[in-house]
């Protein structure tokens, strides 16, 4: 079991949803969702592939929109939001997608630099080198700042993404897959990042995922999407003490002892 962090306040939710719809024609994907996060927490979000878990953080972040139902992010509804204030919203959320989503003509340097001063168009260029080499510090990367990211490994590509990130200093980390891909080794390396960005950042982080040494590694609770709802919650003990078909499959196949 993960050890329980002194800075998560489970009494002041970040993000509250209610009785959340999702469908895509005649495809329903979540069918009344209900799931707070809580500041400080790493929540993770278990499930199979296909079952909606990109889709609610896509939603989250604004990129789509619900059928029905509300969402809550830092006190903003985002229901009938104007674009200013979803953009001035999505400062405050880091999204670390499962491709890393870097720009291949970009050095890393031109990478991270590229959303600050976009957003902080008023920093000098010494504040802006120090908040470049601070981020890479953090994910164990500043040697590879003048590098493309065609020479650098699944892994190290998936740091940088979240490095990018979180130059913006976020209150929330929406992490898509994080270890999608990526051999046993470098997952070990991403589950301690995530960790260690709750740690540092004390940042509230959604993590997606279906692989359960991530969920076991870095969740601090963990829910599980079954049939478009959530149907479990707790530790990664307490969601896997069943029987339940549609649960257990998933555990055998993963050999967690």
């Amino acid at each position: 079991m993960k050890e329980k962090k002194d800075f998560i306040r489970y009494d002041e939710p970040v993000i509250t949803i209610r009785d959340l719809y999702k469908s895509f024609g005649d495809l329903h994907i979540l069918r009344g969702v209900n799931l707070d996060l809580f500041r400080g927490e790493n929540l993770v979000v278990l499930g199979r592939s296909g079952t909606g878990k990109s889709v609610l953080i896509k939603i989250i972040a604004g990129l789509l929109e619900s059928d029905a139902g509300s969402v809550e992010v830092l006190g903003t509804r985002l229901e009938n939001i104007s674009v200013k204030n979803l953009q001035e919203l999505r400062l405050k959320i880091g999204f670390s997608f499962q491709n890393s989503a870097l720009y291949d003509s970009m050095t890393i340097r031109e990478n991270l630099e590229f959303p600050l001063v976009r957003v902080q168009k008023h920093l000098k260029r010494k504040e802006i080198n120090s908040a470049v080499q601070n981020v890479l510090e953090g994910v164990d990367l500043l040697q590879s700042i003048d590098q493309m990211p065609s020479e650098l490994s699944g892994g190290q590509r998936k740091r940088i993404g979240i490095a990018r990130t979180l130059i913006l200093n976020p209150d929330i980390m929406l992490y898509d897959e994080p270890t999608a891909g990526l051999d046993p080794i470098t997952c070990i390396e991403i589950n301690n990042l995530i960790n260690r960005v709750q740690d540092q950042y004390k940042t509230s982080s959604i993590i997606i995922t279906h692989d359960l040494a991530c969920a076991k590694s870095v969740g601090d609770r963990i829910v599980m999407l079954l049939d478009g709802t959530f149907e479990r919650q707790g530790n990664f003990e307490e969601i896997f003490a069943t029987e339940d078909p549609r649960v257990k499959p998933f555990y055998d196949y993963n050999f967690i002892e």
